[in-house]
């Protein structure tokens, strides 16, 4: 069973109606061309039978407009199309309205701006982006924002993965193993959390994502999916730059 789908479903309504519209149009031009010359008939043409299925269900709809004291039987070939149009004029409005009520009453959703990432982030893939190379643009901006890590604790000695799980660890800080710590009340749950948060998120988001991006040919990644990616980063970025350095004794 299909799940509605009330932008699906009403475009499909719109497509089908637009196009039963263009072929009842033609058929009676046809029928009046027909009528105007003495002697001959319009012949059930294949167009007709095709629009046949539409017409049906437009009349067992509310739809029909202002039907009054007609008998169904009693129509003439011409009215039974021409009330078919008015029909499919008016479902056609409604399927437009449907379709845009249905997209505004869709609950709003906020949006990120790329240019409001952390600028260790955005900066350096932003010509890199805007050329269409998001892959590249993910990788530099997660080299970038190792760079700044390895800057701030002056460690050029590991790679970035070991980097942040050591810089984040709650162990105290040894010779050459500086840390970097929140502010706040380090004996609560919620410091703890964070600390050990940041450090698994900083650690999986090299792993997963700068690792993809540096060791694949190409990724089959969607520009919303590459957003999220630098949005990650940019996070991160945020961390480092917001956690105090502390250094051994």
């Amino acid at each position: 069973m299909r799940l509605y789908d009330p932008v699906v479903d009403h475009a499909y309504a719109i497509e089908t109606l637009t196009k039963f519209l263009d072929g009842v149009n033609q058929h009676l031009s046809d029928l009046d061309s027909a009528n105007m010359r003495e002697g001959v008939t319009p012949t059930d043409a294949p167009q007709e039978l095709e629009l046949e299925e539409v017409r049906a269900r437009l009349i067992e709809s509310t739809y029909v407009p202002n039907l009054g004291g007609y008998v169904v039987d009693e129509w003439s070939q011409r009215e039974r199309w021409w009330i078919a149009r008015e029909a499919a004029i008016q479902a056609l409005g409604r399927a437009q309205s449907a379709e845009e009520i249905a997209v505004f009453l869709r609950p709003a959703s906020p949006s990120i701006a790329a240019d409001d990432l952390h600028p260790w982030v955005w900066e350096p893939a932003a010509q890199l982006w805007a050329a269409g190379a998001r892959q590249d643009a993910v990788l530099t901006a997660a080299r970038t924002v190792n760079r700044r890590l390895q800057q701030k604790l002056n460690r050029h000695d590991i790679g970035e993965t070991d980097l942040c799980m050591q810089s984040f660890d709650m162990k105290a800080p040894a010779a050459g193993k500086p840390r970097l710590r929140f502010d706040g009340d380090r004996s609560t749950p919620t410091w703890k959390a964070r600390q050990d948060g940041a450090k698994y998120t900083s650690a999986g988001a090299f792993l997963a994502i700068r690792n993809l991006a540096a060791h694949e040919d190409e990724v089959s990644w969607t520009q919303q999916e590459a957003l999220e990616y630098l949005a990650t980063f940019s996070v991160i970025a945020r961390w480092i730059e917001e956690c105090m350095v502390e250094t051994a004794p």
